[in-house]
């Protein structure tokens, strides 16, 4: 669940509460949250439709989705921290592996301490929780399992004992997590009731999502094998098999909105979403070049999407890395926002 951009930010876990709220807010790694946003938002423009439809449950679907993602962020630190400290890539880099820049170095440049993380993260999960539970005093029990669900899948995706990014599953989870449970859930938080039509869009999305994640574990493959991390790229150990399953979750999405429409599922109007494949066909062949020629470089182009602050990120060095981390995150991006408009245009 992290974003590449994870530097210590200048402001005092301990100073006046506007501040520690921004410090703790920046060092959750905001730059992730369209990964579980955009499928939440789009989720809330299908329910929109519907008879039941609140608008004010579905801002606390949606505001409790982002609450659980930074708090999993953090988790996320928490848990890397005491098994490994985080500063390993910087041994790497000096070793000579091709890594970036150290994770959450609030905690290791003396910002933050591991109690006040702990907390930070603690009490935005209660909080992410309270929100289900207004929610579950309105929709009933459906709401209890979907909060329940991410709950125990946030904790444990790199917490003891399932310790599941660390296993080869952290993809897969994130995919689940942020696209069909997401999606569902905060549909019936919304309307009520569930959709068949959400439920089949909600896997390319899903698959969209562990596409920005995998695409990581795919670059961060040496330095996670040398510290024994095993994400999904370092399981499949050979890059013909870790270019095969990126073919499958790049493309297949495309293969299942041509189904929906063909089968009658989804609206003829989402033959729009074939205007994003030369973004899925660049990032694919960007993928294909870091592995056979790691140090190619690539131009950032206008139809890439926004790259925020790219002259800080070149002058970092880790360009060859956030190049392609947010083409994967603006493709995702591109098709939610088509989706939302289709979903209040087409019959």
């Amino acid at each position: 669940m992290e974003s590449p951009i994870s530097g210590a930010q200048p402001i005092a876990a301990s100073r006046s509460l506007p501040r520690a709220l921004a410090f703790w807010y920046l060092n959750a790694r905001p730059k992730s949250l369209p990964q579980s946003l955009l499928p939440a938002l789009l989720a809330v423009c299908f329910a929109a439709r519907t008879e039941g439809f609140s608008m004010t449950l579905a801002l606390l679907a949606a505001l409790g989705v982002a609450c659980g993602h930074l708090a999993a962020n953090l988790f996320d630190d928490y848990f890397d921290y005491l098994n490994r400290k985080t500063d390993y890539r910087d041994h790497l880099r000096h070793e000579g592996f091709r890594a970036r820049i150290g994770k959450c170095l609030y905690l290791t440049s003396g910002q933050a301490t591991l109690l006040q993380l702990r907390r930070v993260a603690l009490g935005l999960a209660l909080f992410a929780l309270f929100l289900g539970g207004v929610i579950f005093h309105f929709r009933g029990m459906a709401i209890l399992g979907f909060a329940g669900a991410a709950a125990i899948l946030s904790l444990f995706y790199s917490g003891p004992p399932l310790r599941l990014s660390y296993r080869g599953l952290g993809e897969i989870v994130i995919g689940i997590l942020f696209g069909p449970m997401n999606m569902l859930g905060v549909y019936y938080a919304a309307s009520g009731e569930f959709s068949a039509p959400l439920a089949l869009l909600s896997l390319p999305v899903g698959l969209l999502v562990m596409n920005i994640v995998y695409v990581h574990s795919i670059m961060d493959f040496a330095p996670d094998k040398k510290v024994g991390k095993q994400t999904l790229a370092v399981l499949l150990d050979n890059t013909t098999a870790m270019l095969a399953v990126l073919f499958f979750i790049l493309f297949f999405p495309y293969a299942v909105i041509v189904y929906g429409i063909w089968h009658g599922d989804l609206p003829a109007a989402y033959w729009v979403w074939m205007l994003t494949l030369p973004m899925a066909a660049a990032l694919f062949h960007m993928m294909l070049a870091y592995i056979r020629q790691p140090e190619r470089k690539f131009s950032r182009r206008f139809w890439m999407g926004p790259m925020s602050a790219w002259r800080r990120v070149e002058a970092l060095g880790i360009d060859w890395f956030l190049i392609r981390w947010f083409l994967a995150r603006n493709l995702l991006a591109a098709l939610c926002l088509i989706s939302m408009i289709v979903s209040f245009i087409a019959p």
